[in-house]
């Protein structure tokens, strides 16, 4: 179910080419600087999803403009739901909250670790 053999090039092509919003939020949650491990671009199923930190099953999502019509917001939705499914919780965050609201952002992201850590 992780890091599947069909996507390793993808994935490794993806960690090369981070897009400048997950490059910053990269920088502000690797290294355990959150208090738990992240992985980025990471295989879960038929995803690859931008960030995953597995200890506590939680996903972050990075959005840019590419999700914003009906049909890519349905098939987030579905992806969320499947994932949901398997016991993940997924964040989702847009490329302007990481861009201008970084401290609310990673505020936010502390405060469901912190939940993720207590169940």
């Amino acid at each position: 179910m992780f890091n599947g053999l069909k996507h390793k090039d993808l994935r490794q092509q993806l960690r090369g080419n981070l897009t400048r919003p997950e490059f910053i939020l990269w920088q502000a949650i690797r290294g355990k600087a959150l208090g738990v491990k992240f992985r980025r671009q990471h295989g879960i199923g038929p995803y690859i999803v931008d960030f995953y930190a597995a200890e506590i099953s939680l996903i972050v999502e990075v959005d840019g403009e590419s999700h914003f019509d009906e049909k890519d917001i349905f098939a987030d939705e579905l992806r969320t739901c499947l994932l949901n499914d398997f016991g993940m919780k997924v964040l989702r965050y847009t490329n302007l909250q990481v861009m201008q609201e970084l401290p609310a952002v990673l505020e936010h992201l502390l405060g469901e670790i912190e939940r993720r850590r207590l169940r």
